[in-house]
């Protein structure tokens, strides 16, 4: 080989290469971001409408299927689900990944502006946010004050602190909980109002009219302009009391004091944010959704660092949570993880070869091809992450293995007698094509990666880049700074240690009993092949008896808990609810097991439903506490199984997943009607209770909120000159908290709220004791003679996913089931029991698995094809790959075997890890094959060639596989943040690898002794033309 060659004659030139890529690896790397996973987050937009006093019913018509309508042609968009609930509706846009969010977020705020004029006038205007909807916040800000009350904390927040955090890049918006701001409450007396001949609508009109800021044009002077404005009159309780509604009969003034109580108070008193069972104000970071997390973090914490040292005395901001937490562990963990296999693989190949200097020779060749990588990673703008950090860890063994191969060769050249530098020149050269060829298997493996769509071709596509990139240099390296530092270093007298004269001896009595096994087996191959094929039926066995996930659990060290109440139950009862799931907590924080949580009501979402909570438990730091996440979790959730007043959902998020985690079984049915899905829910619900599989089984469609329906009698109320409009205005007014002007405070508006008295919006009765004016007479009308008042139960949330209504029935794994099963148990029942109009689609990590199913078996498939093809065209036939690759399904089997026996699932993870196996097995097939035929093509008889070919690639083949090996080991004993998902990792490359290398050693020989014989060298042709050019030259020309 050319380079093999240069190196040899130029050390120097050999050095400056590997420095230069050295160099610009270390710069690359520096440029390069740092971030949980690959960037699989699709951007997301969200427009969220309020609608206050409204029911979910007129949400859903009224504005969810208006907007819906709208958007739905947008470039790009994946699928759009929507929550309809009691005064709010929410909508998120999910796009394909190539979108561009900025772009994507203006087309939707175009296509929203289109249908304002068909809105109803009276909604809050749609805010849109480059986020998703049900966005749960990845950090939470405690601020807390001794000196201020909780409405006090909330204007300081939204003053000064809000704004701080919403410029950083990556931010999306800030939610404030724990309290209302500033507000004007005017507590309206219905008592009051009539005996003066008011109505609601009075007083809202005498608000709108008296407390206004008007321009009043200018006054033009000679000289100067004067800028003339009407200035606000009302900025105060008193001022508001002293508000001028109307004259009574004795033409006296009617204040509006005289008929509401005016104070200041919270927007909402149905809010709360605590921390460890004290009330504070939270502060959560919402990030964009293509943001990255840990860099966004990473800007908040010094933002809060910042603001603290400005702070006025006694406040503070305190982080309560934070995802950040668990990323940079992991990550450091990973870098722990690098450095324990770096020294591993170096220790075998010191017990092999017996000196430090041969021991240095490709352990220098590691760093140098891991910091190459990131080349390979900055030239296809990814991020230094959890999965580009595990290829790293993987390719150690891979990138380690080309110097092994050139140096054992090269070592075994000197020990025959020759002077190192003749050894290193031909060594190289001897080995070069098996070098090449090994490198071209692995990066045609990763090549079918290129036709994978979604978030699992973007995480595929970073592996294949690090791992590739890695491989490649490893190649380039070993023929150049290996070959160099072997002519350099390396001498006969290598062997002079105890431990690798142990290590040889014990090598020597393994080459014994291998020569006797060899010829043992190659006179049997109906044996052998009788034991790939049981093997093989043996890795398809397996495959349906190792359970399925699309990731493992990892523990977080944070889980978050949703809480849902009686559908109507009030803010007090969830309140008592919380304080008794508080209590369960508190022997926890007790043990130092968990550090804070916190405890939000009402949940993300809708403040108008206040029968949902959320509740945040962070735990200590992973080597400070004595229970894993996975088990305080456990203990909770059958503790709060007592509590009779609510049910919980405990959950662990997940980077890899939409939405961030939740329940496992997500299974959306979709309909043309609530009714018809309802009925379809129960008959699903039902079937699924029957199966042991699963528990918690629970739908996001529950019509038992008690609700008061108001019919008009149209005809009475025409005749009596009362709109339909003035009665749902005065309902509105009185029962809803209506916003209907605003007051200045320190250059902020704050809002001007209408709302009866509690002890007046108690019971049903006092809807009817409302009054409403007739606009042809003038006189107070009550509303019981215009209205019946029917008690009902209906849904208080009405969800659609794309642009159909829909049920979501959700559902967790009991122990022994997994996800894939359950998802077929549910298609099942839909496909016999359900009418064909019944749409079934998924959500979360259901929805990942069933994306992720067929693209695994195509690229593996595709992986096994393009290796073979590869391996053709390198090896000049299409026999020798059908050899080399018999390996794969051994190492198949002993990864399906690994993780069976461990009792481990079948996810991403692990796909990762057998999709590199095809890569590793065929390897050692590639030193066995390519050095028979070198020993063919000088002469050596068939039969002694297999055997001589077997017997001296033994050693390189059990260096690179040991060293593989090795390399896992730190990968299964590791523990702590993440260790989930490398234990996986770990057991499939340990037990793939083990299966496959002893396996190997046999079953290679032997079918090469079986079908090989017809075969030639690539070179066959190559020799045989010369032959023919030489004896064309001694001819006399023609």
């Amino acid at each position: 080989m050319i380079i093999s060659d240069i190196s040899v004659k130029r050390p120097v030139f050999a050095t400056v290469i590997s420095l230069l890529i050295l160099a610009f690896g270390i710069l690359s790397f520096n440029d390069l971001p740092l971030r949980e996973y690959p960037d699989t987050s699709p951007p997301r937009v969200s427009v969220s409408t309020a609608y206050p006093g409204a029911s979910a019913q007129v949400v859903e018509t009224k504005i969810t299927q208006q907007i819906e309508d709208q958007i739905s042609g947008i470039e790009g968009v994946e699928s759009i689900s929507s929550s309809s609930q009691d005064g709010n509706s929410r909508i998120s846009v999910e796009f394909s990944l190539n979108r561009n969010i900025d772009e994507a977020a203006n087309d939707v705020r175009d296509r929203v502006a289109r249908v304002l004029g068909r809105l109803p006038e009276d909604i809050d205007p749609p805010r849109i946010a480059k986020a998703d909807s049900d966005a749960r916040p990845i950090q939470w800000f405690s601020l807390t004050s001794p000196n201020m009350d909780s409405m006090a904390l909330t204007d300081f927040a939204e003053r000064y602190l809000v704004d701080q955090f919403t410029v950083i890049d990556g931010v999306a918006n800030i939610s404030i909980s724990g309290a209302g701001r500033y507000s004007m409450r005017v507590w309206l007396d219905r008592i009051a109002l009539a005996a003066r001949g008011l109505t609601v609508l009075d007083v809202e009109s005498a608000l709108r009219r008296q407390n206004i800021e008007l321009p009043a044009g200018r006054i033009d002077s000679v000289e100067r302009e004067f800028t003339v404005r009407v200035k606000r009159a009302y900025e105060s309780v008193a001022d508001f009391r002293q508000l001028t509604i109307a004259y009574n009969d004795d033409n006296e003034l009617i204040r509006l004091g005289d008929v509401a109580k005016v104070e200041l108070g919270p927007t909402t008193n149905r809010n709360e944010f605590r921390g460890n069972s004290v009330p504070t104000i939270g502060l959560g970071i919402v990030k964009q959704s293509t943001a990255n997390t840990l860099e966004v973090l990473r800007a908040t914490n010094r933002k809060a660092a910042a603001i603290n040292a400005s702070m006025p005395e006694g406040m503070a901001l305190i982080a309560s949570s934070d995802d950040s937490v668990f990323i940079e562990t992991a990550i450091q963990s990973v870098y722990v993880t690098l450095a324990i296999t770096m020294a591993l693989v170096s220790l075998v190949i010191y017990m092999f070869l017996g000196t430090v200097r041969a021991m240095i020779i490709p352990a220098v060749t590691i760093p140098v091809c891991l910091i190459a990588a990131f080349i390979g990673l900055s030239l296809f703008d990814y991020s230094v992450n959890l999965i580009t950090l595990l290829g790293l860890v993987l390719a150690i063994g891979l990138v380690v293995d080309d110097s092994i191969v050139v140096l054992e060769n090269i070592q075994r050249r000197i020990e025959a007698g020759e002077p190192p530098l003749l050894a290193a020149f031909h060594g190289s050269r001897q080995v070069a094509f098996a070098v090449i060829a090994t490198t071209a298997v692995l990066i045609a493996v990763f090549v079918p990666i290129a036709f994978l769509d979604g978030n699992l071709g973007v995480i595929f596509a970073e592996l294949a880049v690090t791992i590739g990139t890695a491989v490649i240099f490893s190649s380039i390296l070993a023929l150049s700074l290996t070959t160099m530092m072997c002519s350099k270093l390396l001498t006969n007298h290598a062997h002079d240690s105890w431990i690798t004269r142990t290590v040889d001896n014990g090598f020597h009595w393994f080459q014994g009993a291998y020569h006797q096994g060899l010829a043992w087996c190659l006179p049997r191959p109906a044996l052998i092949m009788s034991v790939v094929v049981i093997l093989s039926a043996g890795s398809w066995a397996l495959l349906k008896a190792v359970p399925t996930a699309f990731a493992p659990q990892e523990d977080q060290g944070v889980f978050f808990t949703y809480i849902s109440g009686p559908e109507g139950a009030s803010f007090e009862f969830m309140q008592g609810q919380l304080r008794q799931l508080e209590k369960t907590i508190e022997p926890f924080v007790e043990s130092g097991d968990v550090l804070k949580y916190l405890v939000f009501l009402p949940g993300f979402g809708s403040s108008e439903a206040v029968n949902s909570a959320v509740n945040l438990v962070t735990m200590a730091p992973w080597k400070e506490r004595s229970l894993s996440t996975q088990e305080v979790m456990s203990t909770l959730n059958q503790e709060w199984q007592n509590i009779p007043g609510i049910r919980a959902f405990p959950s662990m998020r997940s980077g890899l997943q939409r939405g961030g985690g939740g329940q496992p079984v997500k299974f959306v049915v979709g309909g043309s009607t609530y009714e018809e899905l309802a009925r379809w829910r129960d008959l699903i619900i039902e079937r699924a209770e029957s199966n042991p599989g699963l528990s918690r089984i629970q739908s996001d469609y529950k019509e038992t909120k008690p609700q008061l329906l108001v019919e008009v009698d149209k005809t009475r109320a025409a005749d009596l000159g009362v709109s339909v409009r003035a009665i749902g205005q005065t309902l509105q007014a009185m029962m809803s908290e209506r916003r209907v002007t605003t007051y200045l405070d320190n250059g902020e508006e704050y809002d001007v709220i209408l709302q009866a008295a509690e002890e007046q919006r108690a019971t049903a009765t006092d809807l009817s004791n409302l009054y409403v004016r007739s606009d042809q007479s003038g006189e107070l009308i009550p509303l019981s003679n215009l209205t019946k008042i029917t008690n009902i139960a209906d849904a208080g949330s009405l969800n659609r996913y794309n642009r159909l209504r829909a049920i979501t029935i959700s559902a967790d794994l009991n122990p022994g089931y997994d996800l894939d099963q359950a998802l077929r148990f549910l298609e099942d029942i839909v496909v016999n029991e359900l009418p064909a109009t019944a749409q079934i689609d998924y959500k979360g990590e259901s929805l990942e698995l069933r994306e992720s199913e067929g693209g695994l078996l195509f690229m593996f498939l595709l992986a096994l094809l393009v290796v073979f093809l590869v391996l053709a065209a390198q090896f000049e036939s299409f026999i020798h790959p059908i050899i080399i690759m018999i390996t794969v399904p051994l190492a198949t089997f002993g990864a399906l075997l690994g993780l069976y026996i461990t009792g481990d699932t079948l996810n991403i993870y692990s796909d990762i890890g057998i999709i590199i196996l095809v890569g590793i097995s065929t390897k050692n097939g590639i030193l066995i094959v390519e050095f028979a035929n070198q020993l063919r093509d000088q002469g050596v008889e068939f039969s002694a060639a297999i055997k001589q070919a077997s017997e001296i690639r033994l050693r390189p083949v059990l260096m690179t596989a040991l060293s593989t090996i090795m390399g896992s080991l730190p990968l299964i004993f590791t523990s702590g943040a993440g260790s989930e998902s490398r234990i996986t990792l770990g057991i499939v490359i340990f037990s793939g690898v083990l299966t496959a290398t002893v396996l190997t050693l046999f079953v290679v020989p032997v079918f090469y002794n079986l079908l090989g014989r017809a075969t030639q060298s690539p070179g066959v042709i190559a020799g045989h033309l010369r032959a023919l050019q030489i004896e064309a030259e001694s001819k006399p020309p023609l």
